[in-house]
């Protein structure tokens, strides 16, 4: 065979391979994206944890959807605002799925990627606030069990007026600012977690991490990145 009559086959397989691997990168950015485990995460700086965090600051969110960005109000709700600003400063939410979003209610997110980190943080705990703001449209409060002093890391973004979650103690540490168009985009599809719905349990999210999402809940919308908006 004349090497000219090499060339168009091997073109032809360079070209297939360019689109299979610009294929495999965007799935992995869009869809199987990890988040990356920073050191500080797995073993958190007792001092740098428990720091008081500035009187207002703000946190940008990069998501799948789009943007958006929240304002926290320390005399809102001090013990939230300041585990919020560590968990912000050190990367904890790059990469975390919205693995709990139901329509006419709200957004939940704070599972890190990663089931080592998930472990470090189960408890970590930190003390109930007053509640002195509404959980109105757009208020960001951190999620909670029944029991007292059970707040980690997980937050939830409220779609409308949910004023009944004061009197259970959900106490509102933020308020989405900019981009709350976004959160309303973000997907729901899955509604409510396993066993009452078809989204994912947590106790499965605790194991597998965004593993287990990604293979399985695929739809999910997720953080790219969050930080500190100076």
């Amino acid at each position: 065979m004349k090497p000219q009559n090499l060339l168009a086959p091997l073109l032809i397989f360079a070209v297939a391979l360019m689109l299979f691997s610009a294929g495999c990168s965007k799935k992995q950015t869009e869809q199987m994206q990890q988040a990356q485990t920073n050191p500080a995460l797995l073993n958190p700086n007792p001092d740098e944890l428990n720091a008081q965090a500035p009187d207002i600051f703000k946190i940008k969110f990069e998501t799948s959807k789009g943007d958006f960005v929240m304002e926290v109000h320390r005399d809102w709700s001090p013990y939230g605002a300041d585990r919020l600003y560590f968990l912000a400063k050190n990367g904890f939410y790059d990469g975390v799925r919205f693995f709990r979003v139901i329509d006419d209610f709200m957004a939940q997110f704070g599972y890190h990627g990663d089931p080592k980190v998930i472990a470090a943080w189960e408890n970590l705990n930190i003390p109930d606030d007053p509640v002195v703001q509404s959980n109105k449209r757009g208020y960001v409060s951190f999620a909670k069990s029944n029991l007292p002093n059970s707040r980690t890391t997980q937050l939830f973004i409220n779609f409308k007026n949910n004023s009944f979650l004061d009197e259970m103690g959900f106490s509102p540490v933020a308020v989405v600012t900019e981009g709350m168009e976004v959160v309303d985009q973000l997907y729901s599809g899955y509604g409510e977690g396993a066993p009452r719905g078809n989204g994912p349990s947590q106790a499965e999210i605790q194991r597998g991490g965004n593993k287990f999402l990604n293979e399985n809940f695929p739809k999910l919308d997720y953080i790219k990145k969050a930080y500190i908006v100076e």
